[in-house]
Formats: structure tokens, C-alpha cells, sequence
């Protein structure tokens, strides 16, 4: 609508508008929130939980207009219409970008319920959006590396538990859990020091997801694979909110919950091979698939 600005104008008047909007909504988001401790009745945390996932649902609402006002974006969005509104989802994607994020809330918004990530712990001190993710029950995790287990025993499953206690929190009121499988952003470096066999993703790590199903498998009944593919150059934030993005394709599959995923991965030897397995062979399949979306052959 105002691509006549040029691109630097564009970005800093949409980041504006991104933080104001981020301030207005939070304020009223971490009042209500405060309202589900002091009044820890189940039904009353439905339905105030309902209220803060509207105001969280509006602040997407604002940044895609947002974005509409200063991009200019050819969207290509394929399978949307095998989503349900009234459902639990596991959501996987390849990651290439922060504007990822903003991808998958833009397309997704109130198609399906809202989009929950599992957060470094240390996110909580964002300004702003850290109290808007607490306030929303967005898991903030606790990410031991190999030596602080080697070096104490003690901590070995404790971000085990935490994705667990997590999950509990979602089990009454639909929900949509987003997982990164690959654990960091592509880039033809990582993907050089990994070795993998794929062209545009780096390897997938199963266990995340893994834990999620079988902890929630009661109520996970479906996956929803996602393939972000930008047919130009993968873009930056700034490029994003500058209107330097000039097409963006989203595939959308709707993978069924069997029983053999929602197993035991970490003591069942068995069902971890079997789930690794399919994790490769569906990263398989989305690596081909990337390369014909970019070829413009499909």
C-alpha cells in the first residue's frame, strides 16, 4: 500500500508500528494474566485464558496489516484448507530466518490455535515480549549441554521434565505446539560442517518432537509438517518489514498421529530407531520438495 516509500523509510516506520502495537497489547495481556494466580479455579483459567489468547491473536492480527501496509508480498500459500480451528497440533517447519516466525503467525492466525514455541529460558528478559510469552504459558526451557551433565549427573532429564510439565499445561484447550526439528536457523555453513545429505535443511533432531507426542499423545492427534521456501534469497527481520521480500511459498501437509509415533522415544530402543527413521525420510522428502518449489516446477 505504501511502496512508493523507499525501503528504509518503510522499515523504520513499520518497526515503529510493530512496538507500539507489542506495548499496547502486552500491558493489558500480563494485567490478566496475573488474575490465573490469584484465582487458581480451572474453569476460570479457561476463560481467561481464552481472553489472553484473543489479545495475543489481535497483536498478529495488527503486525499482518502491518506488513500488508509496507510489503509488497506474493504469497503462495498451499493446503490451508485441511487445517481445523478446533484441534492439537504438532507444527514442524524447516528454519531458515527469524521472519519465519512471523511467516507461520501470519499464515496460521485463526486457522488453527495459536502457535506456542518452547523458548531458551534466558528469552524471558526480552523487553515486552518475554512477560507476553510467560503470560501465555509459552514454555520457557532450561537447555543443559553435554559437559554440565557429565560434569553433574544430577541435571541429566531435567529439560525432560520441564518440556513434560509444559505439556500439561496444554491439555485443556486446543493448542498448536511449534517445533524447529533442525534446533537452529540453515545456512550453507552449518549444513557444510554437518554433512548431511540434504541440499536446503540441515539434520533433524528427534527427540523434541518425539517427547512432545508421546507426552500429549492422548491429545496430539495430528502433525502439521510446514515447508517455508523463499524463491529469492532467504531474507533478514529488516528485509522483511522493509518490503525487500518479494514472494514467499508455504506448503502445508497434515500428517496423522499414528500409535507408532507416540511412543516411548527415550526408553524404548525400538520405537526411537522407527521414529528417527521417519523423521529422515519425511526430511527427505521436504528437502525434494524445497528443490522443486525453488525450480518453480510444482
Amino acid at each position: 500500500m505504501l511502496n512508493f516509500l523507499p525501503h528504509s523509510l518503510k522499515g523504520i516506520l513499520s518497526i515503529f508500528f510493530y512496538v507500539l502495537n507489542t506495548i499496547c497489547l502486552t500491558v493489558p495481556l500480563i494485567l490478566i494474566s496475573f488474575f490465573k494466580f490469584l484465582i487458581p479455579v480451572h474453569s476460570i483459567i479457561v476463560v481467561l485464558d481464552k481472553i489472553l489468547i484473543s489479545i495475543a491473536t489481535l497483536w498478529i492480527m495488527v503486525n499482518s496489516l502491518n506488513s500488508k501496509l509496507f510489503c509488497r508480498i506474493d504469497w503462495d500459500i498451499r493446503g490451508l484448507e485441511k487445517l481445523e480451528k478446533k484441534e492439537w497440533y504438532l507444527v514442524i517447519s524447516n528454519h531458515q530466518s527469524w521472519v519465519d516466525i512471523l511467516v507461520l503467525q501470519t499464515t496460521l492466525n485463526q486457522k488453527i490455535p495459536m502457535l506456542k514455541f518452547f523458548l531458551k529460558k534466558e528469552l524471558i528478559w526480552v523487553p515486552f515480549l518475554g512477560l507476553a510469552w510467560w503470560a501465555l504459558d509459552f514454555p520457557f526451557m532450561k537447555r543443559y549441554s553435554k559437559k554440565q551433565r557429565k560434569e553433574k549427573p544430577h541435571l541429566r532429564g531435567k529439560d525432560l521434565e520441564s518440556t513434560k510439565k509444559a505439556c500439561e499445561k496444554f491439555k485443556h484447550t486446543p493448542v498448536s505446539i511449534m517445533n524447529f526439528v533442525e534446533g537452529t536457523r540453515f545456512t550453507p555453513q552449518k549444513k557444510i560442517r554437518q554433512n548431511n545429505p540434504f541440499r536446503h535443511l540441515l539434520n533433524p533432531k528427534a527427540g523434541g518432537a518425539a517427547f512432545v507426542l508421546g507426552s500429549m499423545g492422548e491429545y496430539l492427534h495430528k502433525i502439521i509438517d510446514v515447508t517455508i521456501v523463499y524463491p529469492d534469497n532467504t531474507p533478514t527481520f529488516w528485509d522483511y518489514i522493509s518490503g525487500r521480500v518479494n514472494k514467499i511459498i508455504i506448503d502445508f501437509d497434515v500428517i496423522p498421529v499414528t500409535d507408532s509415533l507416540a511412543g516411548d522415544y527415550f526408553n524404548d530402543i525400538e520405537h526411537k530407531n522407527h521414529f528417527f527413521e521417519w523423521l529422515q525420510t519425511l526430511w527427505q522428502k521436504k528437502d525434494e520438495k524445497i528443490n522443486t518449489l525453488k525450480a518453480g516446477k510444482m
